[in-house]
């Protein structure tokens, strides 16, 4: 029997730099079970990290379709940097294949902050989504739909540091929390003067460590709350930008 857009299951993961998270979904990005969570791999290479899904999922009900939120730069399901992960090893990996291959599934890869944005923004006016974590991940939708995307992490912003660098994983452990939020502070002023937004969410595993208040404009979500953009993928009339253009041409 042939299965409805109101009936998909989409399989939603999100690669990170220490872990591998992994839920169903249905079309309306609802979770039909709690997410579940695997160690990224060391190396993570791309055979590896496709391991690493197939043991998360193997007890998994049936799905219809796979969202992936990876954390680089990604075009058309082809990666074409991972800093997290090893650029050597996904330069120019055809992720998205590789998964419609082992799993039998139509497949999509966007960079992750993308998907997190898909899942938690209000679909109004220009909104940015921030990713705190391994490094600085960042995504911008109009009236809730995908803008091309944009490595913000890799631009410098002090002394020579990029964004990674500067707010990362690495920076948090070396200078601790109380100048790391210093440098947040810092962070949040560029952002709003560079992008105007309407309004910025907040993600990533660090994204708790915030000592000070947000403007009234700013959110912190949960990475459940992110997780639920892999359904959104899947409108295709919102986000043709994600992949090939897929529009029939109209007749002459």
């Amino acid at each position: 029997m042939k299965t409805t857009p109101a009936q998909l299951k989409i399989l939603s993961i999100d690669i990170g730099g220490s872990s591998i998270k992994g839920t169903i979904l249905d079309s309306k990005g609802a979770l039909t079970m709690d997410y579940k969570k695997v160690v990224t791999p060391k190396p993570a290479t791309p055979e590896a990290v496709i391991e690493s899904i197939k043991i998360l999922v193997k007890d998994y009900p049936p799905f219809d379709k796979i969202s992936v939120g990876f954390p680089g730069y990604v075009r058309n399901g082809i990666v074409k940097t991972a800093p997290n992960l090893g650029n050597d090893f996904w330069k120019d990996v055809n992720f998205s294949k590789k998964l419609e291959e082992t799993f039998g599934q139509e497949a999509q890869v966007v960079n992750d902050a993308d998907m997190q944005g898909l899942g938690v923004v209000a679909g109004k006016g220009l909104e940015m989504v921030i990713t705190l974590g391994t490094g600085f991940g960042t995504a911008l939708l109009m009236d809730g739909h995908l803008l091309p995307h944009l490595e913000v992490s890799h631009h410098p912003v002090s002394k020579g540091r990029d964004y990674d660098q500067y707010i990362g994983d690495k920076a948090l452990d070396e200078i601790g929390e109380k100048k790391w939020n210093r440098r947040i502070k810092k962070v949040f002023k560029i952002l709003k003067l560079v992008f105007n937004y309407d309004y910025l969410y907040i993600g990533g595993g660090n994204s708790d460590l915030l000592d000070f208040k947000l403007d009234k404009n700013m959110k912190i979500v949960t990475n459940a709350d992110g997780i639920k953009g892999g359904a959104r993928l899947w409108q295709d009339e919102k986000h043709t930008v994600t992949r090939t253009a897929m529009a029939t041409p109209t007749k002459q």
